[in-house]
């Protein structure tokens, strides 16, 4: 798995944006995905998941409603479409793969595969 993530950018509060992740490997399809999220001086979060069939999502409370995650295993990519922005989800965003088991909901200490990460900047 070699994940290759994009989409961010500079957008005023209210804006949308959507990062795209892709893999250039062949086992994109067994994989739980996640987006998470790294802020100047705080630890990377976990923000949304989506299980290997693409059946099940998993938000944290901040985002729900506003973001959403979906993936198409023949293009071998994981979208974050997030709408609504605000300032405090100012942050650079990562994508990771993990084992199935862990369903949508893959932690952060699980990943086993990380994109380079996408700055994403919310202005007020």
């Amino acid at each position: 798995v070699q994940l290759q993530a994009s989409g961010g950018g500079l957008v005023q509060a209210g804006g949308s944006l959507r990062l795209s992740c892709a893999d250039s490997g062949r086992t994109f399809s067994s994989y739980s995905m996640g987006w998470f999220r790294q802020a100047p001086g705080k630890e990377r979060e976990f923000v949304a998941g989506i299980n290997w069939g693409g059946s099940s999502t998993y938000y944290v409370d901040s985002v729900k409603g506003r973001f959403t995650i979906s993936r198409d295993d023949a293009k071998s990519t994981v979208w974050l479409q997030m709408d609504n922005l605000k300032p405090e989800d100012t942050a650079i965003y990562y994508c990771g793969a993990g084992s199935s088991r862990w369903s949508d909901r893959l932690p952060k200490s699980r990943v086993n595969f990380w994109g380079q990460g996408t700055q994403v900047t919310v202005s007020s």
